[in-house]
């Protein structure tokens, strides 16, 4: 499904990875670690097609990523380190600008059952700048039950401000998507208690 080859990654004069390799197949679960700064956040981006790389390539379905962009992100769902939210809009009114933004298709009524399934059916009416940062983060992973379809999962610490209910239902999504022989490629410290057979990949190994 995505293949990575001679992977490196520069920041200003820092060079923080190179040589790097990854072959990632439908139905795996991958984990990027590495200490903060390490380069978990750039790969990441890379592999999202946010950033160019410094050297090597990457392959979606066995094309160069640069030949076939639209059909990539159309095939992605990719959640940053942050939430990403608006501060004066509502949970749902931020979900729906998010899925717009990245063309996916979902009726308010999906939308809405996607924010109560993680537990904020009392937070729909308010501004997200009075929300917790485990409600925040919640609303970002909303868009998760609404692109099941779309193979490949990028996620940058997705796990981060959850609580323990909120982590397995996080665990329990991400091990259905593989089970439906999606791909899912996240950072994290911690590995949530899923059940998929996980690959982790250390950045730091590759530091140069």
């Amino acid at each position: 499904m995505l293949d990575i080859r001679q992977l490196a990654c520069q920041r200003g004069d820092r060079l923080l990875f190179s040589h790097l390799d990854l072959t990632v197949a439908p139905g795996e679960l991958w984990r990027i670690a590495g200490a903060n700064g390490s380069g978990k956040t750039s790969l990441l981006r890379l592999l999202a097609g946010l950033a160019q790389p410094a050297a090597g390539e990457i392959r979606w379905r066995g094309e160069p990523l640069a030949r076939q962009r639209e059909a990539f992100h159309a095939a992605l769902l990719y959640i940053g380190h942050t939430p990403a939210l608006h501060d004066l809009l509502t949970p749902g009114e931020n979900l729906a600008f998010a899925c717009a933004a990245s063309g996916l298709a979902a009726t308010p009524a999906r939308r809405e059952a996607a924010l109560n399934a993680l537990g904020l059916a009392r937070q729909l009416e308010l501004p997200c700048q009075v929300l917790s940062a485990g409600q925040r983060r919640r609303v970002a992973l909303a868009r998760l039950a609404l692109a099941s379809q779309r193979p490949l999962w990028l996620l940058d610490e997705p796990f981060t401000a959850l609580d323990v209910h909120a982590v397995a239902a996080l665990a329990a999504q991400i091990d259905a998507h593989c089970a439906a022989g999606g791909s899912v490629i996240f950072s994290s410290h911690q590995e949530g208690g899923l059940r998929t057979p996980l690959r982790v990949l250390d950045v730091e190994a590759r530091a140069r």
